[in-house]
């Protein structure tokens, strides 16, 4: 005599919503922006305190490499083979990427605002677009360029408090065009990601830590010796565990992540979320009072980054 067993019924799967959401290379790049947002403030602050910009850009990415290590030493070993291999791509993205790009911003910082910082980060898009048609005849489709305008515009209105006289008075120095030739860099970075070993991000984002930091390392003694001498004091603490942490390694990491499944152009539009994330933690940790050109520039913002998002759709 046989016994009927009740037939089991798969249990769903619990984890394959929060699955599917780690797995939005959207969310990674709003992280991204989200972990950036603080960096021109940090910067402005540690110039304000007298802080050496290449030793701090160099502490940056060696501080983080030390952090990085024990949670990538296992891919890291697994793709030396991968990073020898490629190391004429690695090496010079390294080095730009990494190390040139953050001294040369804290540099800028000491002659410019963190205004006029936020103003030439949102010229990233489009030159990341621009780079992209020139090194690889990338091409977006009108809805693309449409949100990035959008976006763009939303960026103005925030930098300019909603004013044309605001804009109109912003005054550029030599520190403006440090900045601008920054954002060369970073657009050539980015246009350039999708010629990197097909490696874990994790030892992709060690690698450009450790590299950027030691390329640093001749400029930032020198620095030392004849220009300014790093001071331990409370604000250079923080600025350092800022730029380290969430300027540094964990950005890096959402952004590669990101940038790698939807393109170079596409990503950068999520750029223009950085003046909208100051926006929003101006206002609700420091206390300032949230006026209609944050909204209005918010929204516009949203709506050009959700635009070129759905650009491909």
């Amino acid at each position: 005599m046989s016994v009927q067993t009740e037939k089991q019924i798969p249990a769903a799967e619990p984890t394959s919503a929060w699955r599917k959401l780690i797995g939005n290379p959207w969310i990674y790049l709003a992280l991204a922006g989200l972990f950036w947002s603080g960096n021109h403030i940090a910067g402005k602050a540690a110039a304000a305190a007298q802080m050496p910009p290449v030793s701090m850009a160099s502490l940056r990415w060696l501080l983080g490499a030390a952090l990085m290590w024990p949670f990538v030493s296992r891919h890291f070993i697994a793709d030396w083979p991968q990073l020898k291999r490629g190391w004429k791509v690695v090496l010079p993205m390294c080095i730009a990427g990494g190390g040139v790009f953050s001294a040369t911003q804290y540099v800028a910082l000491n002659f410019t605002s963190a205004l006029n910082a936020s103003i030439f980060n949102s010229f990233a898009p489009a030159m990341i677009a621009a780079a992209g048609a020139i090194l690889f005849r990338d091409h977006l489709k009108r809805m693309n360029y449409f949100g990035i305008a959008v976006s763009f515009i939303g960026v103005l209105t925030i930098v300019s408090r909603g004013s044309v006289d605001v804009l109109s008075s912003v005054q550029f120095n030599g520190g403006d065009l440090l900045l601008l030739a920054n954002m060369a860099i970073w657009a050539g970075y980015c246009t350039c990601l999708r010629l990197r070993p097909p490696v874990h991000p994790m030892t992709f984002a060690f690698i450009v830590a450790l590299i950027g930091g030691l390329s640093l390392v001749p400029v930032g003694i020198w620095e030392h010796v004849y220009l300014r001498q790093f001071q331990m004091n409370w604000v250079n603490v923080v600025v350092m565990a800022y730029i380290t942490i969430f300027s540094g390694v964990l950005s890096y990491i959402c952004w590669n992540k990101g940038q790698e499944a939807v393109g170079a152009s596409r990503a950068a539009v999520f750029l223009h979320l950085i003046p909208f994330y100051g926006a929003v933690l101006a206002t609700t940790l420091l206390g300032e009072h949230l006026m209609t050109f944050h909204i209005a520039g918010c929204a516009l913002i949203l709506l050009g980054v959700w635009i070129a998002a759905r650009g491909d759709k």
